[in-house]
């Protein structure tokens, strides 16, 4: 066989390129499908060694092979039947003060972006998809050292500062603060050796070209295949301020604060046929989705709302005291099998809803999508601080309607029909995960999305959902106060975790709309749920508009009910689709700097340093009760609770400003 530099010779006499060298695309896939100690290709069918960051099909599983991707219901990436799975080690934050993890969220809430590009070639040989049921990972989890071989090379991480002077990426953590978050890089082997579809590292079946990213296959694997490379970008921005000192605080979930370590799972799920044709026609450099003829966009919501539960019975987001598993943080890795982690799958899957089919003869249909400017459900309505699931669909029968639709936690929308743009995606259990008013044990919606019940017919059956170890699922009634393993984590889906200790979790947080607005949405270390500790002032008010019971940071003070708009009041930052409290809202906005918070609609929570275009309420129209409980009030519909921080509180305060990520606005 030719050698290598003999192959290079070769494609310079004899052309094999189908597609120009550039030719890429770029599929975002916006929603988080699971993150958990989850790993089918390493650790399959059991509980992984550390917690992942998962993205794609609802097809995934511990169990999980080719013919079980081709089932799949949905994806939280962007193409249509692209049932893959994509998956990278979860991220934490670490408080050297105390040694506590809190996990880190990808900016906006979202999940990562995976590039395919045509690089790879072989003398003779032509450009071809993955096979069908191929496998691989890319990086080393254990690497604590750099050796600069081409698998190292693959794996690097990138400072984004977008006010400029970031440092060059490199194989290793920042250690420097990167304001708009740390982007981590991993490009995936591009060349098979034609014969096994995974190996028992689960490496050597592939190889790098001699660019790593890319040039020409070596003869051991002479098939050039398309090439992937995942990239996620992690808000790390909002724990500035936290660090001790210089020494960087991030660490990945298998105890790697240097970076090193970090690597890739890939599953193959696409059509075959549909990738080919794609690996053929689609040549465009613009890195557009939308420019290849054969591909049909997953919408966003659909993404959104993809996700399947956890089999393992831990918390893995949130304020943790070490990290899931067992991960000590050393220079060295360090292999500990027994520190009292689970190391058991549940085989159950927690449902969000309330079973009603024996009582009331109505069943559960699923979490499908709202919109606050065109309802799904038109028909009567009702806005209750005692919301549960059977007051609701009580009041529905009443009107005489037989579907109800819970919201927000205390918001149920009546309707005689469900219209295609809210019908839950089949065997997906979507983002309804809001506790309701009136029974924190219950779930009544989320943030722009329905907890959706309707009469019986000449059956009565509730949605069914897969289990994600493989084995046919034992279903069980859902709690909202069930732990992090049994929540879905997606765009909209967040598990927002209250440490021991009583202070804030870590939340991912996300718009639930791509509307054009002004509002910056983030995720921050101190969620907007938790109530302001010791060093609070208390400030209890007997009107709704002040929001009863709100505890406030020193200093500041209930300014009362105000109207909002689509322009926004109040327009820095903005937080949704987890469940707050308006002392949470206060105490974090006056922890990124900001002099004014307000509340809206049970469930939102915005920041500024003013209140813009907007006029003061009667009492009476904000009336919500907060979604995070607590017995406070959060707005209402278009109405802002409003606290500020007084003059002289301002003048002695550090203004903090965030870096902006994202654009979005919500109703």
């Amino acid at each position: 066989m030719l050698s290598n530099g003999m192959n290079a010779l070769a494609l310079g006499l004899v052309s094999t390129l189908a597609v120009p060298a550039n030719a890429y695309w770029r599929m975002s896939c916006p929603g988080t499908l699971v993150t958990a100690r989850m790993d089918p290709i390493v650790d399959a069918g059991k509980v992984s060694g550390h917690a992942h960051i998962v993205f794609g099909s609802d097809a995934f599983s511990v169990n999980m092979d080719y013919a079980d991707t081709q089932k799949a219901t949905c994806t939280t990436c962007g193409i249509e039947k692209d049932n893959s799975n994509y998956w990278v080690p979860q991220l934490y934050f670490q408080d050297k003060s105390n040694g506590s993890f809190t996990s880190v969220s990808p900016v906006g809430g979202a999940g990562g972006t995976v590039y395919y590009q045509q690089r790879a070639t072989y003398p003779g040989k032509t450009l071809k998809a993955f096979p069908a049921g191929l496998r691989m990972t890319a990086g080393n989890p254990e690497l604590r050292t750099y050796n600069d071989t081409q698998a190292q090379q693959a794996v690097n991480h990138a400072c984004i500062n977008y006010a400029g002077g970031a440092p060059p990426q490199a194989p290793t953590f920042p250690t420097v603060n990167c304001p708009n978050g740390i982007r981590t890089q991993v490009y995936f082997p591009s060349c098979w050796d034609g014969v096994n579809l995974d190996s028992e590292n689960h490496q050597s079946h592939m190889a790098y070209p001699s660019g790593v990213d890319t040039g020409v296959c070596p003869d051991s694997h002479p098939n050039p295949v398309i090439s992937i490379f995942y990239e996620v970008l992690w808000d790390t921005g909002p724990f500035a301020s936290l660090w001790d000192g210089d020494e960087q605080p991030f660490v990945l979930s298998m105890g790697d604060s240097t970076g090193l370590g970090y690597h890739g799972d890939f599953v193959m799920g696409w059509d075959v046929d549909l990738l080919q044709s794609a690996v053929d026609d689609c040549t465009s450099d613009s890195g557009a989705v939308s420019d290849c003829s054969h591909f049909t966009q997953v919408p966003t919501d659909q993404s959104n709302s993809c996700a399947v539960p956890s089999p393992v019975d831990e918390q893995v987001l949130g304020n943790l005291k070490t990290l899931p598993g067992c991960n000590p943080v050393t220079n060295t890795p360090t292999v500990i099998t027994d520190c009292g982690a689970t190391t058991t799958l549940s085989g159950t899957v927690t449902e969000p809803f309330t079973d009603l089919t024996s009582s009331k003869k109505w069943e559960y249909v699923g979490c499908g999508a709202d919109d606050y400017y065109s309802r799904a459900l038109t028909g009567q309505s009702e806005n209750v601080n005692t919301m549960t699931v059977e007051d609701c669909v009580d009041f529905c029968i009443s009107n005489g309607n037989s579907v109800a639709g819970m919201e927000y936690g205390n918001q149920c929308y009546c309707a005689n029909s469900i219209p295609a743009s809210a019908q839950p995606t089949p065997g997906s259990i979507g983002t309804c995960n809001m506790p309701c008013a009136g029974n924190g044990k219950e779930t009544c919606g989320g943030s722009l999305v329905l907890s959706l019940y309707q009469k019986c017919g000449s059956t009565c059956t509730n949605a069914q959902y897969d289990s994600v170890d493989g084995d046919a699922p034992t279903v069980s009634e859902s709690s909202a106060a069930a732990s992090s393993a049994s929540t879905p984590t997606t765009m909209a889906s967040v598990v927002s975790m209250a440490s021991s200790s009583a202070t804030a979790s870590t939340t991912s947080a996300t718009s639930t709309t791509t509307t054009a607005g002004s509002v910056n949405q983030v995720a921050s270390p101190v969620a907007p749920i938790a109530t302001a500790t010791a060093s609070a002032a208390s400030t209890s008010a007997g009107s709704s508009g002040e929001a009863s019971n709100v505890t406030l940071p020193s200093g500041w003070v209930a300014a009362g009910c105000f109207s909002d708009s689509s322009t926004r009041a109040i327009a820095n930052v903005g937080w949704w689709g987890v469940p707050i409290t308006s002392s949470g809202c206060a105490k974090f906005c006056d922890s990124t700097g900001y002099s004014y918070a307000g509340t809206e609609n049970s469930g939102q929570c915005f920041c500024g340093n003013a209140l813009t275009g907007s006029t003061k309420l009667d009492d009476s129209k904000c009336d919500m009760a907060c979604a995070g409980g607590d017995g406070e009030i959060c707005g209402g519909g278009w109405a802002l609770s409003v606290f500020k921080k007084s003059s002289s509180a301002r003048r002695r305060s550090h203004l903090h400003r965030r870096g902006i990520h994202q654009f979005v606005a919500d109703s």
